[in-house]
């Protein structure tokens, strides 16, 4: 799924990477699809993972940009299994890592709330951060999908400064009890 996407996936090819007979993968995952959501679910837990990791500043602006990295670059490694997650996530599939991932932008975005540095309402401003991220990831997987090269790294950086420029204020808010 990593060299080829979703739609080179094949049991057969499974099977002979992982040296197993089809019964016993049928065995373990009942389906083919089983799988394939087994693998996409370790792909999320492995997502979540890194962005707990990659995020190191105490301050929040600056901790929601290193997650808000860390997501793109997932996303700019692995773009066919980026695209597969991303597809099952549409198709309604419920992923507990996922929804931790989800969770976690919100709490960063909370936090810069808590500093008195959000110009939005938190939900509003968790979509907005939630859209930049996934237009500059789909960059990524559109032009590996096109083979048309990297975006620019000038255009990936504009999209997450546009995302904080807009959920952000420029200096913490007073806040009158």
């Amino acid at each position: 799924m990593e060299r080829d996407g979703q739609a080179g996936f094949s049991t057969r090819a499974v099977c002979s990477i992982a040296n197993v007979t089809a019964p016993t993968l049928y065995h373990h995952f009942g389906s083919a699809d089983g799988l394939l959501s087994a693998a996409i679910a370790e792909a999320f837990e492995q997502l979540l993972a890194s962005k707990k990791a990659a995020v190191g500043s105490p301050d929040p602006i600056v901790a929601f940009g290193e997650g808000w990295d860390d997501y793109v670059r997932f996303a700019a490694a692995r773009p066919h299994l980026y695209a597969a997650m991303m597809a099952r996530i549409l198709h309604g599939a419920d992923i507990p890592a996922a929804r931790q991932a989800q969770a976690l932008l919100v709490e960063r975005i909370a936090a810069i709330d808590s500093a008195g540095r959000l110009a939005l309402p938190v939900e509003e401003a968790t979509q907005v951060a939630w859209a930049a991220s996934n237009a500059a990831a789909l960059l990524h997987v559109t032009a590996a999908l096109h083979g048309t090269g990297r975006p620019s790294s000038d255009t990936i950086a504009r999209l997450r400064e546009v995302a904080i420029q807009t959920i952000c204020t420029p200096r913490p808010v007073e806040r009158h009890a």
